[in-house]
């Protein structure tokens, strides 16, 4: 017969150690304003830009892929360059910001936005939860408020 005690542990994640979190070596807070993103809101953020994206393509270009992408990262580009945050940053509080917590500004907006088109960059990241277009650009996505 098969031991199946183990199977409600691996359902429920990696163990938590409470002396940890995303973020604590890079000085953030577990929670609150300037805590790192979690996936949910950076989910919830890509898909408002994208669907922004995708309605624009669609009303002037027939929704061809390329004016898609085309149009998402001249947003990400402009927004995040100037404001720290997208459309769906905003909605979800989020910003991205340099270590010292000011905002991304224009040339790591650039060189982040074209990271994250190539989607591989923004799918590896690390125990911060950093992927590797923001580690590229000492850049970090936060909450900035509750």
């Amino acid at each position: 017969m098969v031991d199946r005690s183990d199977i409600g542990s691996w359902l429920q994640g990696p163990p938590s150690d409470e002396s940890t979190w995303p973020g604590k070596g890079l000085g953030r807070p577990r929670t609150g304003p300037g805590s790192i993103a979690r996936v949910g809101p950076r989910l919830g953020a890509l898909v408002i830009d994208w669907a922004i994206a995708s309605l624009i393509a669609y009303w002037l270009f027939g929704g061809d892929d390329f004016a898609i992408l085309g149009i998402f990262a001249v947003e990400q580009i402009v927004l995040v360059s100037l404001l720290g945050y997208s459309i769906g940053h905003r909605v979800f509080s989020l910003q991205v910001q340099k270590m010292d917590g000011r905002a991304a500004g224009i040339p790591a907006g650039i060189v982040r936005t074209l990271l994250l088109c190539l989607v591989l960059p923004a799918v590896v990241f690390d125990a911060d939860q950093r992927g590797l277009h923001d580690r590229a650009m000492g850049t970090v996505l936060v909450k900035v408020k509750h």
